[in-house]
Order: structure tokens, then C-alpha cells, then sequence
């Protein structure tokens, strides 16, 4: 989805926490058997084909939130078709609705937030707590975001996972809780240090090595699977054709559709071996706009044959790799459907085209309902009546609930949605709950947390895949790499945009470091992505008896400051090395700049990565996925895709 699942941004959130563990968590987790005892009762329920009258769940533990007992999952489950029919057929038609929403809520705690984190929930959901919105909506999934108060720590958020679970074992007829966020790496991420943090999706597709794609959802899934997260709202399928695409870009792997889809379904299948769902997203693609769907409606005037042969390639190939879910795009694709409606909504794209062309049979969840590219042409109370009418499964965050959850009652009880048309999504939803093991051991535990989240084996394994993505631009003269002997002295200067998971950088600061520990003497001076014209005085007054200048850039285009900066810093005659820390595409506007590298992220691991590439402690290996065109004529070519030099 575009990059955020709701329209909240993790930059602009001023609440940061942190410190150890979850409120009520227990010193000492309880013996192995707490977590069977709490788990006999649901799967012997369904074992037996049946829900029962809630009996079944009188063992769940009643012990202060946290994280208990010790154990793994089974990403089988209990499959059996006619157990998960029974199921369904012993729900009340309120249960059955709640099941198909997945959820944003406030705090730290499913049963203790913070007192801000109630004021919110109460103002937006109309409950005070994570357990009351599983006990008032029975809703079927939870999103975590960092600006919703969820993501502290490890330790709390298994906490969290373990509340959330136990509030709705607890119920009569009590279900597992599928609990999602969007932890695709790089520029979007919402569990922070000290769980790893791996390169972005475009800076995996400069290594081009599908084996570390692979290794990327590995690891990302066996660190979100220890915190209780089954679902992860990744991989972009998106092809990034548009340079100005505002909301995709760098979480793209490209531009070319095959090795795109090589990558997702890499991706994919290193998630599924670590028991946690993938969602290939935003079908039927999000690469070719210039309007993000967060605040606006966009439109794709790809023809039916450049969508097949773009666009829905990488989507064949997650269907293919056994894809867990697919999310749907807040987009107009007129090729595909000429009625108006965005996709989301559209019967003849996820209905016709989806299910029927592609014989996709899994989740189909929608992006954020909260979004405006959705919410163009119908009002709240429609749209997800009309999802669930297209063929969508779970409905993902609308802006209330209550509005949602009550219109698609209503729309049951006028006759307009079939309870049969609920029972098939429900169906579709608990198949993956059942092989993601949420049925045989829906908690997690302290060991398992300590056991896999930012191990240093991951953390080893995230510097490897970084160091195989830097790709070097431009070099002029041989500058690089730089010589301790005779470019010694560095500025690091440059844009510092805000960390996506709010736990690392700021870049400038972060390479400035590692070229230090590198051997170099490094100082940082942050000059923001709009540097003033004092601010461009300040940093050329700074490079005066510098041996080199190193510039990060964000985003620049042929008027920005960022030019002026790099511009007014090579006229002083020092050495310049500019690395774009997001886009490419920004070396088309960096002619004075006498190397460019692309990092393409501007977390830690790729900074770090950049800097070693810089000092020559490793070879620049990334090549270019994407074309980037000249600044002076877009419709030429300035670097292809596969572009990338050596040392």
C-alpha cells in the first residue's frame, strides 16, 4: 500500500516511548504448559468440528498481560475444510462481520495504554482499549503502526500480541486475532531498533540477487512471527515506471516487471518459511502515477496489453509462489474497468480479473479505507459494502469502524450482501489463520523474542545485503574510493530526512560516524532538503580546508536547493560526493557533483553501507533497476536500467 495505512505519518508523530518491556508484563515468564492449557481448548474445538458454547476457552490465562510461556508455531494448522465451515456455521452474524475488519488502535498495552492512547481510542474507535475493541467489534485482525503507540520495544509488543490474543480467546467462541503492519524495510517500517532493519525493495533490486530477497523475508518474518505479528503487508509488486511516482519509488524494486517479479516471489517464499503471511501489493498496480493515493484519486491509462505485460507480472508471479494475500490499490486503471469506481471497489478487476483471469483463491485485503483515493466517490458507510461486493475478504483500517462495521450489517440484513457471500471471505480468512499455526499457539514468548529479533546473525546478514545494493553513478578522475592519505578530512553535510521507524539516523550524523570509524576524520552539518542561502553559506564556510565534501540528497528536482548546495560547494574547488539517499533519479540534477552513489535508502544499514563503499572497504556491486532520464530532456536516457560502475 502507499506508505502509510492510514492517514498518519510516523515523521510527524511527536509521541516517542521507550524503555523495557510491556505494562504487566511478568518477570518471569510461566511454564511451557500456560501457553498448551491456553491453547487446548481452541483446538480441540477445532479439532471437533465445532465452536461449541464457549466452554472450550475457559482455559485461556487470566495472568497480567505479557509475554508467555515458551513454544513455536505450525504454519499448517488444522486446514481441514469441513472444521473451518463448522466454524463459521456457529458464529452470529455479528461475529462473522467483526472477523472480516482488521483495525488500527492506540497504546503499548491491550488492556493498560496510556492515557493519551485511551483519549484516542475513545475519539476514534469509541473503546478505551485494544481488549474492548476485540470485545465490542470481534474484529478479525489488527494493524500495528509506530504513531499508534504499538512498536516500543520487543518486549512490548509481544506483550501487546499476547493481550490482544488472549482478549479474544477469552470471548465465547473466541477466535485468533491476525495481527498485520507493514514492515516492508527501508523507507517504511514500523518495528524499529532493535529488531534488524534491512535494505528497501529498490535497493535489493540494484543487487539483483533474488536469494537475498529471499533471505530478506526470512529474517523479517522470523523477527515479526516472534512478536506476534503473522502478517506483513509486503512485498511491493508495484513496477516504479514514473520517476514522480510520489508515493511508491524506492519501495519498488523496479522498473523492469521480470526482474520485479523474480524478487516478490523470492520474497514471498522466505516469508512463508518463517510461518508469516506475505501481501503482494497494490493490485492491479500502483508503478505508473504521479498521485498519491493517500490524497487523491489516481488514474492509470495503461492499455489491457501494457497492463499484462507490466504491471500484472509480478502479481503472476506471487500467485504462483503461493501468495498469502494481495491488497488492493485506491486507483482508476479505465483499461480494466471503465465505470469509474477504483479498483478496491471493482468486480470486474478483483472479482473478474483476479480471481477469475489469475485463479486467485487467497486473502484479498484492501489498503487503508481511511485513504482518499477510496473515499472519492462514495461515502464511508458504501465503501465497504461495495469492497466486499467486488470480492475483497478483510477491510482494512476505515476511518470508523463502528460506521463500517454497522453498513456492512445493514447491508446483510436489507439483503444486499449474502451472509453465504460473508461465510466465503470468513472461509478464505481462517484457512490462513489455521496455516499460520494461530489456531494451535497463538502466543509468543519472551525467549522466542530474545531468541530472534535483532540477533547478530541477522544484524551480520543485513551489512551483507546492503553491501551488495550501493551503486556507484558517477566518478569522476578516479575519486573514488577516497584515500585516508589524501582525503582525510571530510563534511559530511546534506539533507537528514526523519527515520521511518523513528529509531535510527539522522544520515548525515550516521555516515559522518561510520567514515570515522573507517579512519577518516568526519564532521556532520545537517542542511535540511530546502537549504536557505544562509544555510548554503554556512556549509561551503565549513568545507573551507576540507580534503572532500560528501552530500546526501533527498528527492531533488531541477529547481531545488539541494542542486544549489552541491552547485556552491563544488565551485570552492573541493571534491564533492553526493549520495542520494532516497531516489536515483536525483543524479540527472547533480552535473557539478564529481561522484554520485545511490543508496537508495537512508536508514543505518544502508548509510553504513554507502560509507564502506566511500572508504573502498567494499566494492560498489549495485546497478541501476530503474532508468534514470536526463534532466534536460526526460525522454532521453541518462543511465539505463544495469547501469553501475566499479573500482
Amino acid at each position: 500500500m502507499p506508505d502509510i495505512s492510514a492517514a498518519h505519518s510516523d515523521a510527524a508523530d511527536p509521541h516517542r516511548h521507550g524503555g523495557p518491556g510491556g505494562a504487566g508484563e511478568p518477570a518471569e515468564p510461566p511454564a511451557r504448559r500456560t501457553v498448551l492449557a491456553a491453547t487446548a481448548g481452541l483446538t480441540a474445538t477445532l479439532a471437533l468440528g465445532s465452536l461449541g458454547s464457549g466452554r472450550a476457552h475457559a482455559d485461556v490465562p487470566h495472568e497480567p498481560e505479557g509475554v508467555n510461556g515458551e513454544g513455536n508455531g505450525n504454519r499448517n494448522g488444522h486446514g481441514n475444510e469441513d472444521r473451518l465451515r463448522a466454524l463459521i456455521s456457529r458464529m452470529s452474524l455479528e461475529q462473522k462481520v467483526g472477523q472480516l475488519f482488521v483495525s488500527r488502535v492506540y497504546g503499548h498495552s491491550a488492556t493498560d495504554p496510556d492515557q493519551a492512547d485511551i483519549d484516542a481510542n475513545l475519539t476514534e474507535l469509541g473503546v478505551r482499549t485494544a481488549a474492548e475493541l476485540v470485545e465490542k467489534y470481534h474484529v478479525g485482525g489488527i494493524i500495528y503502526f509506530t504513531w499508534a503507540h504499538n512498536t516500543r520495544d520487543p518486549h512490548q509488543i509481544a506483550g501487546l500480541s499476547n493481550g490482544i490474543q488472549k482478549a479474544s480467546l477469552a470471548r465465547p467462541n473466541g477466535l485468533p486475532v491476525l495481527i498485520a503492519t507493514d514492515q516492508e524495510h527501508g523507507i517504511v517500517a514500523r518495528v524499529g531498533r532493535p529488531a534488524t532493519l534491512l535494505p528497501g525493495a529498490m535497493a535489493l533490486g540494484a543487487g539483483g540477487s533474488r536469494a537475498d530477497a529471499r533471505t530478506l523475508g526470512r529474517i523479517s518474518g522470523t523477527e515479526l512471527r516472534a512478536l506476534g505479528i503473522r502478517q506483513d503487508y509486503s512485498p511491493v509488486a508495484d513496477v516504479n515506471v514514473n520517476p514522480a511516482n510520489p508515493v511508491i519509488g524506492v519501495r519498488s524494486f523496479g522498473a523492469d516487471p521480470e526482474a520485479v517479479a523474480g524478487m516478490v516471489a523470492a520474497e514471498v517464499k522466505g516469508y512463508q518459511s518463517a510461518g508469516v503471511a506475505a501481501t503482494a501489493k497494490h493490485f492491479p498496480g500502483h508503478g505508473d502515477t504521479a498521485v498519491d493515493s493517500h490524497t487523491g484519486f489516481p488514474v492509470i491509462t495503461h492499455s489491457r496489453e501494457t497492463w499484462e505485460t507490466l504491471d500484472a507480472v509480478p502479481f503472476r508471479a506471487a500467485i504462483r509462489s503461493g501468495i498469502d494475500a494481495i491488497m488492493t490499490a485506491h486507483l482508476m486503471v479505465p483499461a480494466l474497468d471503465d465505470s469509474g469506481d477504483p479498483a478496491t471497489l471493482s468486480h470486474p478487476i478483483l472479482t473478474g480479473i483476479l480471481r477469475g483471469q489469475l485463479g486467485y483463491d487467497g486473502v484479498v485485503v484492501t489498503d487503508s479505507l481511511g485513504m482518499q483515493g477510496v473515499r472519492t466517490k462514495y461515502g464511508d458507510a458504501r465503501v465497504p459494502v461495495l469492497a466486499l461486493r467486488a470480492g475483497v475478504d478483510q477491510l482494512l483500517n476505515p476511518p470508523s469502524l463502528d460506521v463500517a462495521f454497522h453498513a456492512v450489517l445493514d447491508a446483510v440484513h436489507a439483503g444486499e450482501l449474502t451472509e453465504e457471500r460473508l461465510d466465503a471471505s470468513l472461509l478464505r480468512i481462517l484457512r490462513l489463520k489455521a496455516r499460520l499455526g494461530l489456531f494451535d499457539e497463538p502466543y509468543v514468548t519472551r525467549r522466542g523474542v530474545d531468541r530472534a529479533v535483532g540477533t547478530e546473525s541477522h544484524l551480520h546478514a543485513a551489512d551483507r545485503l546492503a553491501d551488495r545494493t550501493t551503486t556507484l553513478l558517477v566518478n569522476e578522475r578516479g575519486l573514488l574510493p577516497l584515500s585516508r592519505r589524501t582525503h582525510r578530512r571530510l563534511l559530511v553535510a546534506g539533507a537528514d530526512p526523519a527515520s521511518p521507524s523513528g529509531t535510527d539516523g539522522p544520515p548525515t550524523v550516521v555516515l559522518a560516524g561510520a567514515l570515522a570509524e573507517l579512519g577518516f576524520s568526519a564532521t556532520s552539518l545537517s542542511t535540511g532538503t530546502a537549504p536557505s542561502a544562509a544555510t548554503i553559506a554556512a556549509a561551503v564556510a565549513a568545507a573551507d580546508g576540507m580534503d572532500a565534501v560528501v552530500v546526501t540528497t533527498y528527492n531533488v528536482t531541477a529547481d531545488s536547493a539541494q542542486a544549489t548546495l552541491v552547485r556552491e560547494l563544488a565551485a570552492t574547488g573541493v571534491p564533492v560526493i553526493a549520495v542520494a539517499v532516497r531516489n536515483p533519479y536525483d543524479v540527472a540534477h547533480l552535473p557539478d557533483a564529481d561522484a554520485v552513489l545511490a543508496s537508495y535508502t537512508w536508514t543505518d544499514v544502508e548509510v553504513r553501507a554507502a560509507a564502506r563503499v566511500l572508504a573502498g572497504k567494499v566494492r560498489p556491486r549495485g546497478h541501476l533497476p530503474v532508468a534514470v532520464a536526463r534532466a534536460d530532456d526526460p525522454e532521453k536516457t541518462l543511465y539505463p536500467i544495469g547501469y553501475g560502475l566499479g573500482y
